[in-house]
């Protein structure tokens, strides 16, 4: 999952080399912090939110397979 979150991310945006993506893993949940550049920040959340959101869908997709709980962050 992550490296989706990072491959979608670098599509995205123009500055590849600032998308950064961390993650903590525990027992029940993920959660996600997606690091981009300022410049690009509404590529990555989109209009009112919509791409951010099906990012968000399709992680919530993945994380049924696998019964797990995924949280995204966005931050600059």
């Amino acid at each position: 999952m992550v490296e989706l979150v990072e491959f979608i991310a670098k599509s995205l945006c123009e500055d590849k080399d600032s998308v950064k993506v961390e993650f903590n893993n525990t027992d029940s949940s993920i959660d996600i912090t997606l690091h981009v550049a300022e410049a690009d920040m509404g590529k990555v959340i989109g209009r009112q939110g919509r791409i951010a959101k099906s990012i968000r869908t399709i992680l919530k997709a993945m994380s049924l397979k696998e019964n797990i709980k995924v949280n995204l962050q966005i931050e600059n």
